[in-house]
């Protein structure tokens, strides 16, 4: 057993980042651990890349807009795979810098899955270590789908690290992050699909808002099935 620490953290995402950081500074001896690369979700598999991809579908959107206006937008595409590339060249590189900023903080940094084995103790693949306390910092993780064929589906993870966009996607569920990639998906060429149980989608939004989204992306490909709910998912020899 290591010697005790004032704290260890469970989860390298910018919220365990910055408690490991300030507490290091206050003269805590501190720990932090994560089985997958240092970041977390907003940093590597959700906000930032999220909004690189946002930029191109910008770009395409604004050029259309001013279609006739003094902007000749033919032939201007998404190149999906250099877009992807453009995407790494920003993720790739956080959690090495992530990680020299933790130690140079003083925060000893661990790798591999916590298990607490006691009050104060932890064993992270065979290592045991003892704390006066734990934050646990580790996010959430989709919703499981109760239907058959659930397994086939991607998340959104999955989707920031698509190599090919397809030519058609089908979203499950009306909430921003579904509209969010559906109208960046269009802007590249796919034809996006989004199911929803609900009436109106976005439940936490303006419904009048909603309604205004709703129609623009209708606009550019973009099919919002209402009321309507996902029974089976079974592969075919096309998808």
């Amino acid at each position: 057993m290591t010697t005790p620490y004032d704290l260890i953290v469970i989860g390298a995402g910018m919220a365990g980042v910055e408690a490991a950081n300030k507490c290091a500074a206050a003269g805590w001896r501190t720990a932090i651990v994560d089985e997958l690369p240092y970041g977390g979700t907003c940093a590597l598999r959700g906000c930032d890349p999220k909004k690189i991809l946002r930029r191109g579908a910008e770009i395409i959107d604004s050029a259309r807009l001013m279609q006739g206006k003094g902007i000749d937008n033919s032939g201007l595409a998404i190149n999906w795979a250099d877009l992807m590339k453009h995407k790494r060249g920003f993720t790739d590189p956080v959690p090495q810098n992530m990680e020299r900023g933790l130690t140079g903080n003083g925060v000893e940094t661990l790798y591999g899955t916590a298990t607490f084995t006691g009050t104060n103790t932890v064993d992270i693949d065979g290592a045991v270590h003892n704390s006066s306390h734990f934050m646990i910092a580790t996010g959430a993780r989709p919703k499981p789908l109760g239907f058959p064929g659930a397994d086939q589906l991607i998340d959104s993870t999955d989707f920031l690290n698509l190599e090919e966009l397809p030519a058609r996607i089908l979203f499950i569920g009306g909430g921003f992050i579904s509209f969010e990639f559906a109208h960046i998906a269009a802007r590249a060429g796919s034809r996006p699909i989004i199911v929803d149980r609900g009436e109106r989608p976005l439940k936490g939004f303006d419904p009048d808002l909603v309604e205004l989204l709703i129609t623009r992306g209708a606009k550019v490909g973009i099919d919002v099935q209402r009321e309507s709910v996902v029974t089976v998912i079974e592969p075919q020899p096309s998808g």
